[in-house]
């Protein structure tokens, strides 16, 4: 039985409203802080109200670039980052399906073994592997390219894990009624298999999505040419620059921008996503 005190409710809003300006108070500051000019950000006060140049900074950042810093226009970065972002997700969530598949419903041999070799591989993050891989994408001549940023992460041991958990739930009847009535394996994955995993792809999404989306070290040494520069690139660029100060206004109205795309997946897939993660009937 739940009993109801006010004291207690009280209490539990005030911590959670504390909470919530804990996490929201430093968006804030940076939103402020992107609409103000950049001597304001100077005096050592920091500003907590917005300022008159919003549109002016963020104007400049989308379409014009920071020459100072050699920082090419954000709207190109945004869209760089968001098709490697989906890329690498939807790659990622293709492979893994396809994978767990087989290795649930198909007999062959070392079919365990071929599991746990996958599943070593979450040991071994880009950072270990990043001289071989890197090697091997300019070989293949991906230097440059959407492929060089997408394919060598595309690959999930992690997810591939996921889902060969969630098919071993599966009723075994289901396989054998799909049997009966004829259909091949490709169509028991379609019509059966893919629906009922519907949650768990959405959960995993989401979460690749904000892990492509975060990506800065693997851009950083496939892409010379500013036409891929990614968004995170973009901030590094305009924070690091030589023999001047950052312009922070720019800096901080790249981040809120950087910020939005993570945000809109978010609150889009947040039912499915929460479902995802905490469902267990299946």
């Amino acid at each position: 039985m739940v009993e109801h005190r006010p004291i207690l409710n009280l209490l539990s809003h005030l911590v959670l409203l504390l909470g919530v300006a804990l996490v929201a108070f430093p968006v804030w500051i940076a939103f402020v802080a992107s609409t103000h000019a950049p001597h304001d950000l100077l005096t050592g006060v920091v500003p907590l109200l917005p300022g008159d140049h919003l549109v002016e900074n963020y104007r400049d950042v989308l379409f014009r670039g920071v020459s100072t810093s050699g920082a090419p226009p954000i709207a190109l970065m945004l869209g760089n980052s968001l098709v490697m972002a989906l890329g690498i997700a939807l790659g990622k969530i293709a492979i893994s399906l396809l994978s767990a598949f087989a290795i649930v419903y198909f007999r062959f041999p070392f079919r365990i073994a071929i599991f746990w070799l996958i599943f070593i591989t979450l040991m071994l993050p880009v950072e270990v592997r990043i001289l071989p891989t890197f090697e091997i994408t300019a070989q293949l001549g991906l230097l440059n390219s959407y492929g060089g940023l997408i394919l060598p992460l595309i690959a999930s041991a992690t997810a591939t894990f996921l889902f060969r958990q969630f098919f071993m739930t599966v009723p075994e009847e289901l396989a054998e009624a799909a049997r009966i009535d004829g259909a091949g394996p490709l169509k028991f994955f379609r019509d059966i298999l893919l629906p009922l995993s519907r949650t768990n792809i959405a959960a995993l999404f989401v979460i690749l999505f904000i892990y492509g989306w975060n990506q800065y070290l693997w851009p950083l040494i496939v892409t010379t040419s500013e036409s891929y520069y990614t968004i995170v690139m973009g901030i590094q660029r305009l924070v690091t620059v030589a023999d001047q100060l950052p312009q922070w206004h720019y800096v901080m109205a790249t981040t809120v921008l950087a910020m939005l795309p993570p945000v809109v997946v978010i609150v889009v897939m947040q039912r499915l996503f929460v479902k995802g993660l905490v469902e267990t009937e299946k």
